[in-house]
């Protein structure tokens, strides 16, 4: 089994619908730090499990620098995030996505 991961660092806002009352109800900033895991049995014809430059483009490249809420079709916590990073890559299969320091979420499937 190969296995790679790519870590980038975001920066975008977002707010929290939530069932309580919250300060992240309120439009705030963090800067992400997103580390994508992915794994193959076999590499693609170019030798490689996923080309760390399109998982760049599909993830930081769409999330940098925007508005989180305008982006995305659910709430935008770090474990919804998590698994939405995991969908866009084919080989991937966990994610963790630190919002600020000592919070961070993991979605593996």
């Amino acid at each position: 089994m190969y296995y790679v991961q790519k870590r980038m660092e975001i920066s975008a806002c977002h707010q929290l619908m939530l069932s309580y009352e919250s300060k992240c109800e309120t439009l705030h900033g963090h800067n992400w730090i997103i580390i994508l895991y992915c794994k193959s049995e076999t590499l693609n014809q170019d030798g490689m499990v996923e080309d760390f430059t399109v998982i760049k483009r599909k993830i930081h490249g769409y999330l940098d620098h925007h508005n989180l809420n305008e982006l995305l079709p659910f709430n935008p916590t770090a474990e919804n995030i998590a698994r939405w990073c995991v969908e866009q890559i084919p080989t991937a299969y966990k994610c963790s996505v630190q919002e600020s320091e000592g919070n961070i979420a993991v979605y593996e499937k």
